[in-house]
């Protein structure tokens, strides 16, 4: 009786006990399950509010975009390790059955551990999966070649952003040249081969490397919009005696240059009948092409390039080459038509003097043929205001003398005419005997076609 009566009395308290420790038993053994249990990731989308599909399935991230990962047993996670890069996530935003995060912009990418990259690495307290998946650095991008008009078998210099791992380069007229690419690890440049067969239409590079896609400017091998080569493209203009008129005589045509080399004809500034500029020198050296009755732009270029194309989309191109320090004194006059006595710093010319540098004098040589490209709305008469092409166009059919050429001056230099800033610097014009020759000029596009990582 009494035996009876004190299992009743301690009855309830005992129940509550033997509820808790069920509780706490299932709880541990609930834990225990989440962090032992393996997650598995079937499908991960980019969330981009900004794109017409905001949450879109992928194959591969970029550092700074945010992911949304499916899959299960995301219960538990402790933590993510993208290419081996510690990664923060917020628990807010972890349920069993996904998981969003962003990518670092600290995440490595070709410099990650080899065994690590292209993974994102889930752990919780007992297990953890390794799941492939891309990941890449911010978009690539081309911001020069070496030269747009190389001889086949040269070696051309691409330069820009995110270049890394180059693997394919498509050249306009569609050839792809896969073997012979040589990346700067930084992702700064990339070489590749001019091959055969390119087409004289002339556009686009192609390129995919470890970063994606991306084009260059439509520029590349545009012979169809040659003014001049001296080899046939374009007339060569020339009249009188004097001594600054480039005549015939004066071309060169020896094979000059390392790695690209001379195509043909070309034109010395400074002829070898001309010893040395003096300084303070307007007009040393002046050649041009044919003008009134030959030079038709409209008809040459608008088929390729519309006249309702934004300046800033077209440039002059020319190659230069420079075998010896180019420094301190001289520079070439651009001359949209023939109307300049020297020393402009107006009106529809453009002075080249690349020597200047950071406002500094900089020490210019060439190995070989490289390309210079000025946009057209650098020339001081359109640098202003908005224009189109069709605002050269018109004031090139509007001039008595239709001509365009190039200028040697060797006059003074003030910074702020080269710069457009205010500045009291000056750099004093020196005689010079300096050798700069120009071959192939040219107006090319600027327009560059966009990449888009998810083609529709």
């Amino acid at each position: 009786m009494k035996q009876y009566i004190l299992n009743k009395k301690y009855w309830a308290p005992l129940a509550f006990l033997g509820m808790m420790c069920c509780a706490l038993l299932f709880t541990s053994c609930d834990n225990s399950d989440s962090a032992s249990k393996s997650i598995a990731v079937s499908k991960v989308f980019l969330e981009d509010v900004n794109s017409s599909v905001p949450d879109r399935e992928v194959s591969f991230v970029r550092l700074g975009q945010t992911i949304r990962i499916e899959g299960s047993g995301f219960t538990g996670l402790k933590k993510v390790y993208i290419n081996g890069y510690s990664t923060y996530f917020n628990v807010v935003f972890v349920s069993d059955n996904s998981i969003i995060l962003s990518v670092s912009a600290d995440t490595p990418t070709i410099e990650a551990d080899p065994g690590e990259r292209n993974t994102i690495r889930f752990v919780n307290d007992n297990t953890e999966t390794v799941f492939p998946f891309q990941i890449r650095a911010s978009r690539p991008t081309i911001s020069s070649i070496s030269n747009t008009m190389p001889n086949p078998g040269e070696k051309i210099t691409v330069a820009g952003s995110g270049l890394t791992e180059i693997n394919k380069v498509v050249f306009p007229g569609n050839v792809t040249v896969t073997t012979g690419i040589t990346s700067d690890p930084e992702g700064e440049f990339f070489t590749v081969i001019m091959p055969n067969g390119v087409s004289d239409i002339g556009g686009s590079l192609f390129v995919e490397g470890s970063n994606g896609g991306a084009y260059s400017p439509a520029y590349f091998n545009f012979k169809k919009g040659l003014l001049l080569n001296f080899d046939g493209s374009g007339s060569h203009g020339y009249w009188g005696t004097s001594t600054s008129m480039i005549q015939p005589e004066d071309l060169q045509s020896t094979a000059i240059g390392t790695g690209t080399i001379s195509q043909g004809k070309y034109v010395p500034h400074r002829p070898a009948r001309i010893a040395s500029f003096d300084a303070a020198k307007n007009r040393c050296t002046e050649v041009w092409t044919a003008g009134n009755g030959v030079d038709n732009w409209r008809a040459q270029l608008t088929p390729y390039i519309p006249a309702n194309t934004a300046l800033d989309k077209v440039a002059f191109q020319f190659d230069m080459y420079v075998p010896e320090v180019w420094q301190d004194s001289g520079f070439l006059k651009l001359c949209m038509i023939n109307n300049f006595n020297g020393g402009e710093w107006t009106g529809a010319c453009y002075n080249f003097v690349p020597w200047i540098l950071d406002g500094k004098s900089t020490a210019v040589r060439t190995d070989g043929w490289v390309t210079v490209t000025i946009p057209l709305n650098k020339f001081y008469a359109w640098s202003k205001e908005a224009y189109t092409f069709e605002t050269v166009l018109a004031f090139r059919e509007a001039a008595t003398y239709q001509n365009f050429g190039i200028y040697f001056e060797n006059s003074d230099i003030k910074l702020k005419d080269v710069t457009g800033t205010d500045s009291t610097v000056e750099f004093p014009s020196k005689a010079t005997s300096v050798k700069v020759y120009t071959d192939n000029w040219r107006i090319v596009s600027l327009n560059t076609p966009t990449y888009n990582d998810f083609p529709n």
